[in-house]
């Protein structure tokens, strides 16, 4: 506390008879008394002390924080993680809609079913076999091969039907991937 020009605290040397512990007064510049428990103490070590306590954050705090972080993060894990497989198997459903027409227009267009997925990419109808989103691979499709099913009177030869994914992991509903 500073009063006049002076700095008036517990260190001063100035004050009435009496203890310490029983709230003797000090005498401040001018004849002003002070209570000696509400004088400040200027620059002194435990001043500085306190004052570098005040200026961060508890560990209470901080491990308050940490736990609301941990605990929105085990919230959002198992959403964001449910989120990737609805769009793997919307992308599997899409590529799959997309093989099984143009196996339809192939053969309607050529009057006999492709041998093979690789059929598709060298007759145009597809730029490249789509990969499998749950095998990483456009090499692991299942075709489905059949010799007594004719899609179309005029066909001459039987081959390539259908096509399902490579996968024996489970969707969400239950069912297994490959019997799409």
């Amino acid at each position: 506390m500073r009063l006049g020009n002076r700095e008036w605290g517990v260190g001063s040397r100035e004050h009435t008879t009496g203890d310490r512990n029983q709230g003797i007064e000090e005498k401040g510049p001018r004849g002003t008394s002070l209570p000696y428990s509400l004088l400040p103490i200027p620059h002194s070590p435990l001043r500085a002390k306190r004052g570098a306590c005040t200026s961060g954050f508890t560990l209470i705090e901080l491990i308050i924080v940490v736990s609301i972080v941990l605990i929105l993060i085990a919230i959002a894990a198992p959403i964001y993680r449910t989120s990737i497989i609805r769009s793997k198997e919307a992308v599997l459903r899409d590529d799959l809609f997309t093989m099984r027409s143009l196996i339809d227009q192939y053969t309607v267009d050529k009057q006999a079913a492709p041998q093979s997925l690789a059929d598709l990419v060298t007759e145009g109808y597809l730029r490249e076999i789509p990969v499998d989103p749950f095998t990483n691979s456009s090499q692991t499709w299942q075709e489905i091969f059949e010799s007594d099913v004719i899609m179309n009177p005029d066909q001459t030869t039987p081959g390539l039907t259908d096509v399902r994914s490579g996968s024996s992991l489970r969707s969400l509903n239950g069912n297994l991937y490959s019997e799409w």
